[in-house]
């Protein structure tokens, strides 16, 4: 089941002797994990850079959907931004909760891909009644050629102190962000209206609520401060402790 929405990948609740998996980081790992799986490492079609890894990691060439590890051999699996790409989701988020007692999955949200699509995304995910409810992309209507990452994903994220708020304020806005354990209750190409009609009909003020509800005064100020020291504690952490990855060339360089 999900159980929380994390700011980000540094606001996970990963013990410090856990075994930690890496489903597809591609040019973004994240440090803490100790094993990488990547299926594609001679192209980049999915990613926007080619791979990074950090020397500490051992690296698997594998496919998500089979993983070749034994039941719960991992304590967290990390799944930043790979679900969207994937041919049978089922199978990938079945393996997930298989090879792991816990995880974090991310991806772009429904809005997210309207915003910054991308021509390898075969899914759209909505979160949803504490599920991820995904749509076939080439089922939707809508424009997918113009793309504003670079203001929304490469700008604004860096520029503006407001913006990066409203990312924290209104959780899963541009990105659909959640811890699980045990499982992941998910949907795919649902036939009830209750879903479908958010990928393919005008959202009406019902559905928005349904998405967004509504808050208190107070309520909407504790979001507000807890979301403004996190991102201060965060850039001060960050200052601390930096790690660079290194190419897939030197990496296997320096395994020989």
């Amino acid at each position: 089941m999900i159980t929380r929405i994390p700011y980000d990948r540094d606001d996970l609740k990963i013990g410090k002797k856990d075994k930690v998996l890496e489903v597809g980081p591609g040019h973004n790992p994240t440090f803490r994990a100790n094993v990488i799986v990547e299926q594609y490492l001679d192209s980049n079609f999915h990613r926007c850079g080619n791979v990074k890894i950090y020397p500490h990691q051992e690296l698997v060439n594998a496919n998500g959907e089979n993983l070749p590890f034994e039941d719960k051999a991992f304590d967290y699996v990390i799944c930043n931004q790979v679900l969207e790409h994937v041919e049978n989701p089922a199978e990938f988020i079945h393996e997930q909760y298989r090879v792991a007692k816990r995880g974090y999955m991310e991806t772009p949200s429904l809005l997210g891909e309207f915003l910054f699509p991308k021509k390898s995304h075969k899914w759209v995910v909505l979160y949803l009644d504490n599920k991820l409810i995904l749509f076939e992309k080439s089922r939707m209507p809508g424009n997918y050629e113009n793309n504003y990452g670079e203001l929304f994903l490469n700008y604004l994220p860096y520029q503006s102190l407001t913006y990066k708020l409203l990312w924290f304020t209104e959780g899963n806005l541009m990105l659909n962000r959640c811890e699980w354990k045990d499982d992941i209750e998910f949907i795919i190409n649902p036939t009830d209206e209750k879903y479908t009609d958010f990928f393919t009909k005008p959202w009406s003020r019902q559905m928005v609520e349904q998405m967004y509800p509504r808050r208190s005064a107070m309520k909407e100020l504790t979001k507000i401060g807890t979301a403004l020291y996190y991102i201060v504690k965060n850039k001060v952490k960050n200052k601390t402790h930096k790690h660079s990855p290194i190419s897939l060339e030197e990496y296997m360089r320096l395994k020989e």
